[in-house]
């Protein structure tokens, strides 16, 4: 059968994503073709930039029903300035990629763009760059809240947030230490190193595929971000405890709750059905069991009726602007007024899950966002209301919870408070 092209593949991705509100991860979770997410990656990551070309290049606005030429075109544009693909052959390229589309009378026009801009390159570039959203790659509302935020490093947040981020391992501690596994991944030619403060944390030099890693099939390690790994360093877990894994998908956090104490009864829920088969494909993969349940965190009679814990993962849904390096396109899916919905959801879902925590018991609660409203505002908010809550200290955090920013020890950007039923 013969392959699409990967340019048609990633106009077509792009398009889902732009113009239908897709998400990028649920779109390629059938796709390892390097080529195509670099493509949907690296397109979505410049995406104020190429959109600026676009408004300059264009004299009219394409049909919505032809967004899929556009979205080539700005797969061309990417290859040239990003990727530096000789010009002859991202023209060349781009333009026979319409045949997947089934558009050849766009043939003119995506060669006459993309030569158009060949030819201007220089004054097109020192236009656009004179706006703020192209300097920084991001959508002005985020540039302002994020400056709001934090006036003194928001340059750099914006910085490292167009960054590629590393790959990233979660060792298996109850199969083998860390020091064990980078000898081994050293014996293979696969370059890596610890990363600071997380005992279970490696960063590889270079991505791999996950098969390469020495006994991945059989759980000695697991790919997930270094700020991630410390929720469940943070928990504390003991053996036996009672454990629940609120928004537990797609499970990276579960698993490594199960490898850090024996004889844990943990529960993990989420409302995605489809999200919690990789809970499920995760936990096999490592050889641990939980008690995995689709149900809406705030229902907990539908999940843990009669049931308290010692220990509650709220990993709670946010803006994900910690997160960015790593999904570009929250930088073209995430709105404005998304984020006064969100923090009203973590408010309720702190209330709701409060109720289930023994006296005595301690509940993470943690975001993979940057904005103080969700995060430290949220905390305030919380203790204001609440009066059995007692702060437990995190080493180096800065008010009640721990703010890591994109990029700090090579980590996303994450938010931790930890917090004691008095």
């Amino acid at each position: 059968m013969k392959q699409t092209n990967p340019r048609t593949l990633a106009a077509q991705i792009l398009q889902a994503v732009i113009y239908k509100g897709e998400s990028l991860s649920a779109l390629l979770v059938n796709n390892d073709e390097p080529m195509v997410r670099d493509l949907c990656y690296g397109s979505l990551r410049w995406h104020e930039p190429l959109s600026a070309l676009l408004g300059e290049l264009l004299s009219k606005t394409i049909k919505q029903k032809d967004k899929d030429v556009e979205c080539l075109i700005r797969v061309g544009l990417y290859q040239i300035i990003y990727q530096k693909t000789p010009d002859h052959a991202a023209v060349g390229e781009t333009v026979s990629a319409l045949k997947g589309l089934k558009k050849p009378w766009a043939k003119n026009l995506v060669n006459a763009i993309l030569r158009n801009y060949l030819r201007e390159q220089d004054a097109l570039q020192q236009e656009i760059t004179k706006r703020q959203v192209v300097k920084y790659a991001f959508p002005q509302w985020l540039i302002h809240k994020i400056k709001q935020a934090w006036p003194k490093n928001w340059e750099q947040i914006l910085h490292e947030s167009n960054q590629r981020a590393p790959m990233t391992l979660r060792v298996n501690l109850s199969q083998q230490s860390r020091e064990t596994y980078l000898q081994k991944l050293a014996e293979l030619g696969i370059q890596a190193a610890k990363i600071n403060g997380i005992e279970t944390a490696i960063k590889l030099a270079s991505p791999c595929n996950v098969f390469d890693l020495p006994s991945f099939e059989k759980g000695a390690v697991s790919v997930q971000d270094g700020a991630a790994q410390r929720a469940s360093i943070l928990l504390n877990c003991q053996d036996g405890m009672a454990v629940l894994d609120a928004c537990a998908a797609p499970g990276g956090k579960t698993g490594h709750i199960l490898e850090s104490a024996k004889n844990l009864k943990v529960i993990a829920v989420d409302n995605s059905e489809s999200r919690l088969l990789r809970v499920t494909q995760n936990l096999e993969r490592i050889n641990v069991q939980a008690t995995v349940i689709t149900a809406d965190a705030l229902d907990t009679e539908a999940y843990a009726k009669g049931v308290n814990f010692d220990r509650i993962l709220l990993d709670a849904p946010c803006s994900a602007t910690g997160v960015i390096r790593r999904h570009p396109d929250i930088k073209v899916l995430r709105r404005q007024s998304d984020i006064e919905a969100l923090s009203e959801l973590q408010g309720k879902m702190l209330d709701a899950l409060w109720q289930k925590l023994k006296p005595e018991g301690i509940m993470l609660y943690a975001t993979c966002s940057i904005l103080p409203e969700e995060n430290e505002q949220q905390m305030v908010d919380f203790m204001d209301r609440t009066k059995d809550v007692e702060i437990v200290p995190i080493p180096k955090a800065q008010g009640l919870g721990l703010q890591v920013f994109p990029g700090d020890d090579s980590n996303d950007g994450f938010y931790y408070c930890l917090i004691r039923k008095a």
